[in-house]
Parts: structure tokens; sequence; C-alpha cells
């Protein structure tokens, strides 16, 4: 005798439901893919930015370090500034500094060299650095001195700072201190 047993039949394949989870697993794995490389890219930015800014302003401040060092001893210094508000905008003005430059294929001689900071609208500051054909310190000696001179050559050395500001080291007491005579 024979026994045949009824409804026993297997299907195949996957059912619509489990296509439908499938897929909806899958979109979950892409979604915190995509997140998290969203998130690493804006960082890896964000550092690039930050070591931008700080060579910069590593470069800056080796070059005045430079500048400082390497000035004559006959050399005038005066520094002026006023309170803009929301940041000190100050003028070093350096004098009987020897520079020789070509600027725009002509050879120049600045007999001053200012060093100013410059107020924007949105309220951060750029360092320019000016250059003078005529002496602007004014002197008792000679009172023809114009302190209005305007400069022949600008040069932005570093754009959108929030604060800059002087200090000078004392070489009595080896302390750093904002006023200098």
């Amino acid at each position: 005798m024979k026994t045949v047993v009824s409804g026993s039949r297997h299907h195949a394949g996957f059912t619509l439901l489990e296509l439908v989870l499938a897929m909806l697993l899958l979109a979950l794995l892409v979604g915190m893919i995509f997140s998290t490389a969203t998130t690493n890219v804006a960082l890896s930015n964000a550092v690039i930015t930050k070591q931008n800014e700080e060579s910069t302003k590593n470069a800056f401040l080796g070059l005045m370090s430079r500048q400082f060092a390497g000035l004559p001893g006959n050399t005038r210094m005066k520094l002026t500034y006023k309170d803009a508000g929301s940041a000190y905008l100050s003028d070093l003005t350096l004098q009987n500094v020897p520079l020789d430059f070509t600027w725009g294929g002509v050879q120049k001689v600045a007999k001053a060299v200012q060093l100013s900071t410059v107020q924007k609208r949105n309220g951060f500051l750029d360092i320019v650095l000016k250059y003078y054909e005529e002496e602007i310190i004014q002197d008792n000696d000679h009172p023809e001195d114009n302190p209005d001179e305007e400069p022949f050559a600008q040069v932005v050395l570093l754009e959108d700072v929030r604060v800059f500001e002087w200090q000078v080291l004392n070489g009595s007491t080896l302390e750093w201190q904002y006023d200098w005579d």
C-alpha cells in the first residue's frame, strides 16, 4: 500500500515582506555609511582649514620677528591706536628702515613703513603693510613732515583676524607689557 502525503508543497524564493525588510535594512546601512563619510569629510576640511590658519599665523609671526630683529639702530618707531568699540585699531610706523624693492616693475625706496589694522564691515580686522616714499613721523626739527602722506603700495598680510594687539618685551624686567615709551 502506498501512502500519499498531500499539501507538502515547498516554494522556492522570497516573500514580498522579506524583500521589503531586506531593502529597508540595506537603505539604513547605506544611510549610516553616507552619514559617517559626510561627517569625516567635514571634520577633515575643518582640520585642514585650522592647519592653514595656524601656518599663516606662524609665517606672519616669523616674518615680524625677523624684520624687527634686523632693524637698524636709528629706526624711529611710533605706535598709535584708537578704540573702535569691538577692537583696537593700531598703526605701527617704522622710519629710517632701508627697503628697496620693485613695485610694478619700478625700483622703489620706502622711507617709512606702517603696519596697520583695518576694520572691515563684518567686524574682523585686516593686517595691512603700507609703504611710504616720504617720512611720515613728525619731528620737532622737521615741521614740514606730512603725516597725511598716502602710501604708494599696500600689502594685506592677514585677513579676517579677530584680535590683534601689540605687546613689548621690557628689556630690564623681561616682562611683556602693552605700553612703551
